[in-house]
């Protein structure tokens, strides 16, 4: 898999742009919600804005209570919705002899598919969930838009553990950092985890800048990201109503104020881009 193939064995502090609860230190009740999220979303990782939210006091528990019913209700139409209609550029993708030139075999494909489906599928998800939450707090005008007839199954693949960003070579890490900027209008502090997870594979993710340069250049990958945040909230205006909120902690501003960070920002930007990549990798 690469140089970086050994990054999860090598001793580091996890780096992480916001603070977090790792899933390796998380305790008692935080343990217990963590377990329910995976498998609730049918993942083997929980994603940063959970480990996230655990820093604030009362945040999580009462954030995935008040959102849980939406996973297990209609929010996977909706997200389905969003990954069917997102308007994604028409860009020519890899050959898998490009890929096998770049020394990524068949078997790293698939390890590749899998990290990339984890990530499209959980990302969709989130995006019209925390979406509904902050529609219920911040109400505003969004489009008309209808939910997904079915809904795909989570795929249930384990994919690697992420590898903190000190452990990588250092100009792996700057690729990342790079690629974590495309598409970005102004937090471009908060690194996306699967740019992280992909970063096992550095001649595979050293294509996937050179096949976003030029729309990055063009600026269309920050029209992406804004017309997948208008998805996205307008799929989540209506969800909104089927939420019922238990009495919020102390902290609801800052986990609102977390929530709009994340879904604004590398959700709504990754939900675009995996979606792109995705479709880049041949099977």
């Amino acid at each position: 898999m690469g140089e970086a193939r050994s990054a999860p064995g090598r001793v580091g502090v996890m780096a992480e742009s916001v603070p977090s609860v790792l899933e390796s230190d998380a305790k008692g009740e935080i343990a217990d919600i963590y377990a329910d999220i995976r498998k609730v979303l049918g993942t083997s990782v929980v994603n940063l804005i959970w480990r996230n939210l655990a820093t604030m006091p009362g945040a999580l528990e009462w954030t995935w209570s008040t959102v849980r019913p939406l996973y297990l209700g209609d929010a996977p139409l909706h997200a389905e919705a969003v990954r069917q209609t997102i308007a994604l550029p028409d860009w020519p993708g890899f050959s898998t002899d490009t890929l096998a030139a770049a020394g990524v075999d068949e078997a790293e494909r698939a390890l590749i598919r899998d990290v990339l489906d984890s990530y499209q599928y959980t990302n969709a998800l989130a995006l019209v969930v925390l979406s509904a939450l902050l529609a219920h707090y911040e109400p505003r005008p969004a489009d008309s838009v209808t939910a997904a007839d079915t809904a795909p199954k989570p795929s249930g693949a384990k994919i690697p553990e992420l590898p903190p960003m000190d452990a990588l070579d250092p100009e792996v890490a700057a690729l990342v950092g790079e690629l974590n900027c495309f598409g970005e209008d102004t937090e471009p502090q908060l690194i996306a985890s699967m740019y992280r997870h992909l970063a096992y594979w550095p001649a595979y993710l050293a294509l996937v800048r050179t096949m976003l340069s030029p729309l990055q250049r063009q600026g269309r990958l920050n029209a992406l990201t804004v017309s997948t945040r208008a998805l996205g909230y307008a799929h989540g205006a209506v969800l909104a109503s089927q939420l019922k909120p238990a009495t919020p902690p102390d902290t609801l501003k800052g986990a609102l104020a977390s929530c709009r960070l994340f879904v604004e920002h590398p959700i709504a930007r990754m939900t675009g881009l995996c979606a792109l990549i995705r479709r880049a990798t041949p099977e």
